[in-house]
């Protein structure tokens, strides 16, 4: 006998939530990195790196090197819920190609 969570749709059900909770973390992580690091500016300038005050390096540098990370951490990410969930596209690397 199966249970309710052997079901095609339940599966469905389970990985879209997934899918869905993860995109409203990356969407609350790129809002804090876009948005309030940089709301930070003043108080951070008061320290200096190399030379820059910590509210211009954050500015400059810091979000976009947090939102390459993010942009691969997601990928790695949907991709496992994808292979979990068995709704993966096969992986040429991996030769899982179809014969």
């Amino acid at each position: 006998m199966t249970g309710r969570a052997d079901t095609p749709g339940s599966r469905d059900r389970i990985w879209w939530h997934r899918t869905l909770r993860l995109a409203a973390i990356v969407l609350g992580m790129w809002a804090v990195f876009g948005f309030a690091v940089h709301g930070l500016v003043v108080p951070l300038n008061t320290m200096v790196i190399a030379g820059f005050p910590l509210g211009f390096y954050m500015a400059a540098q810091g979000s976009l090197i947090a939102f390459v990370v993010l942009v691969f951490w997601f990928s790695a990410r949907q991709d496992r819920i994808d292979r979990e969930a068995g709704v993966a596209e096969p992986d040429p690397a991996r030769e899982e190609l179809p014969q």
